[in-house]
């Protein structure tokens, strides 16, 4: 019999060398059809292994239940994780790479030739000498964003039912699919997940528990511009580039990503496409308080007349879109959420400590839907890069976390 902890690590790289990127120009849900194998895949590894209830839906999501064994009437518990990753960067031909007994060096990553991984540049790499490592070959991402969370899930779950005489709670699972553009809960029906509150495994590193996230709009800007030939464009053409130009440059650059930190939010423009008549720009708007979302679309929108009034022909078009809120508001309603995973990962020797998250979860939209979901660690490094990463021995341990929550518990 494999140990539990090469059956996790087996079972980690299984899951990453399946492309599930997300495609959001894709029509389709799930937008992309590597998201419905995968679940396919894990579906039957949950029937082969016991678990009950299993059912992969039309839209991709899976559940699965763990009855409850020897337990005290009680919650029903939900562990979430996405099958989807990130579109930034490439999950096709993903090749991880195996680093055991890590001795602190920097890491080549050959794929790409020049690409290195320095622990000299990432504290949480130089502290974990000795761990088994896994990294890309430098040409992907790893796709540890969420399948690690993904693959601790289904491991626990394993642990669990290779213990049938062990005391439990209810637990069921559940992989969405999409959450990296946005809507990975916008097929999942909380009826049928009987849930009374949910953990999302989807959070870097170890220990961590994150009870706030971002509040989060979506700033779609449309230049529209006025296109004629250049050779007779002198008082006649109005360059729907330029202006989109100025309006980046007049963004205050105290609220971008790259310069705030902590509890401050930021405007982010990140894709941008068009021509001389018209120019689309994508803008995020976070905050931690929502309220200061209005404050950021009025100055987009203030930013906006001023360049309407320096170009007369042309014209500016803001359109906001609400993506998700901080889950903070939700979890001030369910006090008895945290603690549980707090005394979870004491139970597995951990310390916890209580995060926020200058982004956002499934859990975010599920806490705001009702379903309070804190976010909790499973190991992920470097997210939606090809420099991302993982370590073993820490998701081994958010496994260890979620079998300690199970028999708490049962204890009622």
């Amino acid at each position: 019999m494999r140990h539990p902890a090469q059956r996790l690590l087996d079972r980690f790289v299984r899951y990453v060398k399946v492309d599930t990127t997300a495609n959001d120009s894709s029509p389709t849900y799930p937008s992309s059809p590597g998201q419905l194998i995968l679940g396919k895949l894990i579906a039957d590894e949950l029937r082969a292994m016991g678990a009950k209830e299993v059912e992969q839906t039309d839209k991709g999501i899976v559940f699965a239940t763990l009855p409850a064994v020897q337990a005290k009437p009680g919650p029903v518990v939900a562990w979430i994780a996405h099958l989807d990753t990130s579109p930034e960067t490439t999950g096709k031909d993903v090749q991880p790479m195996v680093h055991s007994n890590y001795q602190g060096q920097a890491i080549p990553l050959h794929g790409k030739p020049g690409l290195v991984l320095d622990p000299g540049h990432h504290p949480d790499l130089a502290a974990l000498v000795g761990k088994t490592i896994v990294t890309t070959d430098g040409s992907t991402l790893l796709g540890a964003d969420d399948k690690a969370g993904v693959a601790v899930i289904i491991e626990a779950a394993h642990r669990l039912l290779e213990k049938p005489n062990q005391p439990r709670g209810t637990i069921r699972l559940c992989l969405t699919c999409d959450e990296e553009i946005g809507k990975g809960t916008d097929h999942l029906d909380l009826k049928k997940l009987g849930a009374d509150w949910a953990y999302t495994l989807d959070g870097g590193g170890t220990s961590e528990i994150d009870h706030a996230t971002f509040s989060a709009d979506l700033a779609e800007v449309i230049v529209h511009g006025v296109n004629i030939h250049p050779a007779i464009a002198k008082d006649r053409m109005t360059n729907a580039l330029r202006m989109a130009g100025i309006l980046l440059e007049r963004l205050p650059r105290t609220m971008a990503p790259e310069t705030t930190e902590g509890e401050k939010g930021f405007l982010h423009p990140y894709k941008i496409e068009g021509g001389v008549d018209r120019v689309r720009i994508a803008i995020l708007l976070r905050d931690f308080q929502t309220a200061k979302l209005a404050e950021q679309a009025d100055l987009l929108r203030s930013i906006a007349r001023s360049i309407e009034a320096d170009f007369p022909a042309g014209r500016i078009e803001i359109n906001i879109k609400p993506q998700y809120r901080n889950m903070a508001d939700g979890m001030e309603k369910a006090p008895h959420v945290l603690p549980l995973a707090q005394q979870a990962m004491e139970a597995a020797g951990l310390a916890p400590r209580l995060t926020s998250v200058r982004g956002g979860t499934d859990g975010s939209r599920l806490t705001e839907k009702g379903l309070p979901c804190p976010n909790l660690s499973c190991g992920e490094h470097n997210l939606h890069s090809p420099l991302e990463w993982t370590c073993l021995e820490e998701m081994d341990t958010a496994c260890s976390v979620l079998e300690k929550m199970a028999v708490i518990l049962a204890q009622g």
